[in-house]
């Protein structure tokens, strides 16, 4: 429901932003656009072509272009970058938090990056400079080094007048986090605690020594799963040796999860998340033609199958006309079971541990859904040729090809996972290929054994 609200209100927001560009009218266009947060004008300039982006782009309050970048998505980025001088640039990003703005480091140009870095204090740029050298999509490239840290040693009177002192604290900050001496982190402390409790009590008193910390080498979707599993708003990031680095928050979290689900989605068909909406078409049609090469050789290969049969469909034609439903059947069965294991693999919920199980569930359904839907294909092949061969081998080539799909649906992911390959980019067209050269071969290989002499 709420996603339905909120993909209405784009829908709107888009419509009038459209018109008033139409019309020619600016005022009216700079007012909505500054209404919204960054990352809802990131939305709406992703969903405008080129001139109207820029024109949207040029109209949006400087002090938000730095969010409003990273908001969007790399193709998008790199358009709107090429529309900024130097010095925009500098401006836009320069006080942006150590996370976000790791985040847009490799699409920056260096003169920037060194521009940027100078114009920092000596202890932002050591934070900016560690979270880069970490790997890209991990823990370290994740966090925000700018954490509020506490001794066990001291009273929340001494906390809160501290905290006092500075003035702010960062961001989605629920918790602070407890230390020792060398800066090993202990546990954490919430702000409920410290702001219910008696100002003479001690910190080694309140805070919880339990909650774990994220190893710095920890990839994105693992953290995202921790988040979501124990619904954190933060966690710190620990080095090997404990020492506490930063934290992530909640916030960067839902990019994460909103990544995954776009790219799941947008992969299986052989496409780029971040791929924009409007790219120019010699870049959009270089990006897509690998795949549908790829998807062009294995209809060829489902081809010669039925080549092999031309004897037996020349003789039966009512063979050319059902064979599309066995095969298309398939298909559409192997689909539910890749987007149930492409997700549980995302979520680690799918491992050596558990696939054997997976597939013998994953049979029996197939095996059930055969024999009902057989039965009902069957009966219509029966009453529209009158023919109870024919309708005999088109229920035993379903319940054939469902077999197959499922066990396709299963083990296509897991062997690609294991192979190194992304299941969700690749897994569809071999699924595909699976299921229409089965469905063929099954289908025309009975007939030709049943209904031909």
């Amino acid at each position: 429901m709420a996603d339905a609200v909120h993909h209405d209100k784009t829908a709107r927001q888009l419509r009038l932003l459209s018109d008033a560009l139409d019309s020619g009218r600016l005022g009216p266009v700079r007012r909505l656009v500054n209404t919204l947060a960054p990352a809802e004008i990131g939305n709406l300039l992703e969903s405008l072509p080129p001139a109207k982006r820029n024109i949207v782009w040029g109209l949006v309050d400087p002090e938000d272009d730095g969010e409003v970048l990273v908001h969007v998505g790399d193709d998008v980025r790199e358009s709107l970058l090429a529309e900024m001088d130097h010095d925009e640039i500098i401006a836009a990003v320069e006080d942006l938090d150590i996370d976000d703005l790791a985040e847009l480091a490799e699409d920056l140009p260096d003169t920037v990056i060194d521009e940027v870095l100078k114009s920092m204090d000596r202890e932002n740029r050591e934070r900016l400079e560690q979270v880069l050298s970490y790997d890209e999509d991990t823990a370290g490239r994740l966090m925000n080094p700018d954490v509020i840290t506490v001794r066990t040693d001291v009273t929340v009177d001494v906390v809160l007048r501290y905290l006092r002192l500075r003035g702010e604290i960062p961001e989605h900050t629920d918790h602070l986090f407890v230390v020792s001496r060398r800066h090993q982190y202990l546990g954490r402390v919430s702000i409920a605690s410290l702001l219910t409790h008696d100002a003479s009590t001690p910190i080694n008193e309140l805070f919880d020594g339990e909650h774990p910390a994220i190893p710095v080498e920890t990839p994105s979707n693992v953290v995202a799963s921790m988040f979501s599993d124990h619904d954190w708003i933060s966690a710190p990031v620990v080095d090997e040796n404990n020492i506490l680095l930063g934290r992530i928050t909640i916030d960067d979290v839902v990019d994460i999860i909103r990544e995954q689900a776009e790219h799941q989605a947008l992969g299986a068909a052989g496409l780029d998340e971040d791929e924009d909406m409007f790219s120019p078409v010699a870049r959009a049609a270089r990006r897509r033609v690998l795949w549908l090469g790829i998807n062009l050789c294995t209809a060829f290969l489902a081809a010669s199958v039925v080549g092999r049969f031309e004897a037996t469909i020349e003789k039966i034609v009512a063979l050319a006309v059902l064979m599309p439903i066995v095969a298309g059947m398939g298909g559409n069965a192997g689909t539910q079971v890749l987007a149930l294991m492409v997700r549980g693999l995302a979520l680690g919920q799918v491992s050596r541990a558990n696939a054997n199980l997976l597939l013998w569930k994953e049979v029996r359904v197939a095996l059930l859904n055969g024999l009902a839907l057989g039965a009902v294909l069957g009966g219509a092949v029966w009453l529209w040729f009158g023919d109870w061969e024919l309708s005999a081998v088109i229920f035993a080539a379903l319940c054939a090809n469902l077999l197959f799909a499922s066990i396709a649906g299963v083990m296509v992911p897991l062997t690609l996972k294991r192979l190194g390959f992304d299941p969700a980019l690749a897994s569809a067209i071999f699924l595909t290929t699976v299921t229409d050269v089965m469905g063929f071969f099954c289908f025309l290989g009975l007939a030709t054994l049943v209904l031909l002499p």
